[in-house]
């Protein structure tokens, strides 16, 4: 079964509510580091639906209030798209498209709308397949110009087939897929699928130190990277916000990022707004070789809002994808050589104020938090392909 890609990152203790949206929105660190309030002053994702193919979306949630679409549950004992018992879909959610409401999380794109594709629910032994094929269908079918996949798990022969086909109908409907890398990187560092399917863009995690994590997987698949350590997510038991890690958080910010771009751009292609999202991702290395930790970059939406960088390209060639094997997608609507990386620690692409690692606590307004640091190892001599 699917594993969500965050659970077993969890977090420690209690948290006591937050009272101040400004006191929220200090904790989402790379809202900052990432200019979010000069990039909402261009682009807020209006007009994009975003797929959160997870665990449920709770529309009541006070920062999703108005940005949650009906949706489907696909699950085998369907409760409602809008359901959620574990949090992790509501969670998603809102780190895409939060409004900040009421001292709530802020979204990176809290102009976009959500689709809620329930897949997994709390306690059920749902098989991934054909439930991720058929919610992937789902989203591509009803409007999804982004799908975001927060989940991950070795892969099968079944799960592959009915999956990649499944990827592919959504692509050439001119769809996005973002899907989380993994979180066992310092644990074996096993393919987590859907990520490794050729067109998915698997993304890995960072810190405030723009330092890819211990935990985050690395491999050839590698697209991005994006912020997934000390991310605030509503605490499982008591009210209030705890500090969160994953590549989950990292997919759900990626995806918000294309939803930002593709807003102000409209008129691009699936595979354009992916292509200027490699393009002005922050580099580790010079040449055109990924990483296998941070893929071509950390994302910097804020490159081709702000600065205007980025070319799109061929509207019908999915850069993930071999020149000779285009996927032509529909309009949205109104390197072969071997890299050495001889450490985790890249330079900063969008630099955070402060080091940070492991999972924090947050005990209430103003009040600080307790930090688990976790080293980052050094690693060499990744052969990578394409």
């Amino acid at each position: 079964m699917l594993a969500l890609a965050a659970i077993g990152l969890g977090t420690l203790g209690y948290a006591a509510p937050q009272a101040v949206a400004d006191e929220t929105k200090s904790r989402e660190w790379y809202l900052g580091a990432m200019r979010a309030d000069d990039m909402w002053k261009v682009s807020r994702g209006e007009g994009i639906t975003v797929a959160v193919v997870d665990s449920g979306v709770d529309s009541s949630t006070r920062e999703l209030q108005g940005q949650v679409l009906e949706g489907a549950d696909v699950s085998n004992e369907p409760m409602g798209a809008h359901v959620d018992q574990r949090g992790h879909g509501t969670e998603m959610a809102a780190l895409i498209a939060g409004t900040g409401a009421e001292g709530g999380i802020w979204g990176l794109a809290p102009g976009a709308r959500i689709l809620p594709v329930r897949t997994v629910g709390a306690g059920l032994a749902d098989a991934p397949d054909p439930l991720l094929a058929r919610g992937i269908r789902y989203a591509a079918d009803n409007g999804a110009r982004i799908i975001n996949i927060s989940q991950g798990g070795p892969e099968t022969p079944t799960q592959t087939r009915q999956t990649e086909a499944a990827v592919t109908y959504a692509l050439s409907k001119g769809a996005l897929v973002f899907a989380a890398s993994g979180n066992d990187g310092d644990k074996g560092n096993v393919p987590n699928y859907p990520a490794t399917m050729r067109g998915v863009v698997s993304v890995g995690a960072i810190d405030k130190t723009s330092t890819v994590t211990k935990w985050s997987n690395s491999a050839s698949n590698v697209a991005l990277a994006a912020p997934g350590d000390e991310i605030p997510g509503r605490c499982k038991i008591s009210a209030g916000f705890c500090a969160r890690q994953g590549t989950s958080q990292a997919t759900a910010l990626a995806s918000a990022s294309a939803a930002l771009i593709w807003s102000k751009h409209p008129d691009w292609t699936n595979n354009q707004v992916l292509r200027v999202m490699l393009e002005t991702a922050g580099k580790p290395t010079t040449g055109k070789i990924p990483s296998p930790y941070i893929g071509y970059g950390i994302v910097r939406p804020r490159k081709v809002l702000l600065d205007g960088e980025g070319n799109p390209g061929p509207s019908d060639v999915n850069p993930l994808l071999a020149a000779s094997e285009p996927v032509s997608p529909k309009p949205a609507p109104s390197g072969d050589s071997t890299s050495q990386e001889t450490s985790r620690r890249r330079s900063a692409a969008e630099p955070g104020p402060t080091q940070g690692g492991g999972t924090n606590l947050w005990l209430g307004v103003g009040i600080g938090a307790a930090v688990v640091a976790a080293a980052a190892a050094t690693i060499a001599g990744v052969r990578r392909r394409r």
